[in-house]
């Protein structure tokens, strides 16, 4: 099965809370499931919206599994399902019309380091934070970086915003891969910034990864989140950097040991 199928499967089968928040370009449902009780902090976390990135699905799957102790979280385990078919299976994976697109943008059938959706639009640059002012944001369809012709231009990440709207998370986090590194910062006022930099504290110990800033970074969903809706979000990139673009299952195993228990340790600390 390919990630799409795998993610569709477990969703079919989990018995808790869950909702279908919106479908991608191609027509394909984007899942969320939640875990835990909505009694304390709640939160979302996403993984897989870059095509590459799809091995961030599978440790959603293990994020489930594994539950919370305190709080709740809804886990949107796949937020690129054509992007990572793509990067899976290649151009077969779309229609005929968009295919053609896709590969003459590509310059090839090889698909395997595509970051972006089905539009070409890199959706982790579509969100409205300082949006198209990122130091790598381009202007036309590419495997990334482009930012999409206004913010939320996708249908991806209008389902992303709707479905953290109408949640109201007290926090967000990302997960992409590699490097092994946390992201939390985003232009935040100082009483703001105090507060997330130890709530992004509880995540470095649970992962024994080490806090970074992207100051040239902009458009980002954990950007939104943070200037939008005031509530601390992060980054997460798991993954040890000696792995190469596109993290395989082959590499589950580290990522799920070094990150199996980070939402249990947050929600428990938050």
């Amino acid at each position: 099965m390919n990630v799409y199928e795998e993610v569709s499967a477990f969703y079919q089968s989990y018995r808790g809370e869950k909702a279908v928040i919106g479908e991608s370009v191609c027509g394909r449902r984007i899942y969320a499931m939640f875990i835990g009780t909505h009694s304390g902090s709640l939160g979302i976390s996403q993984y897989a919206m870059h095509a590459r990135e799809w091995i961030g699905a599978h440790l959603a799957l293990w994020h489930v599994r594994r539950g919370l102790v305190r709080g709740g979280v809804w886990v949107v385990p796949l937020v690129n399902p054509d992007g990572a078919l793509l990067v899976q299976e290649g151009a077969g994976s779309l229609s005929r019309g968009r295919r053609a697109e896709l590969l003459y943008l590509n310059g090839s059938g090889d698909f395997s380091l595509w970051k972006a959706n089905a539009r070409a639009v890199d959706l982790n640059v579509n969100f409205d934070a300082r949006w198209g002012t990122g130091a790598k944001n381009i202007r036309v369809p590419s495997a990334a970086n482009y930012v999409g012709i206004t913010p939320f231009s996708e249908p991806e990440t209008k389902a992303l915003r709707d479905f953290t709207r109408a949640v109201s998370p007290q926090f967000t986090i990302s997960y992409h891969t590699k490097g092994e590194e946390i992201y939390w910062r985003f232009h935040q006022p100082f009483f703001r910034a105090r507060r997330d930099r130890r709530l992004a504290g509880i995540l470095s110990a649970a992962t024994g990864y080490p806090l970074r800033e992207a100051p040239h970074s902009a458009g980002g969903y954990k950007d939104w989140c943070i200037e939008s809706l005031h509530i601390p979000a992060f980054t997460v990139e798991a993954g040890r950097d000696s792995f190469s673009h596109p993290l395989g299952l082959s590499s589950l195993s580290d990522i799920v040991t070094k990150n199996l228990d980070a939402l249990v340790r947050f929600t428990e600390e938050f």
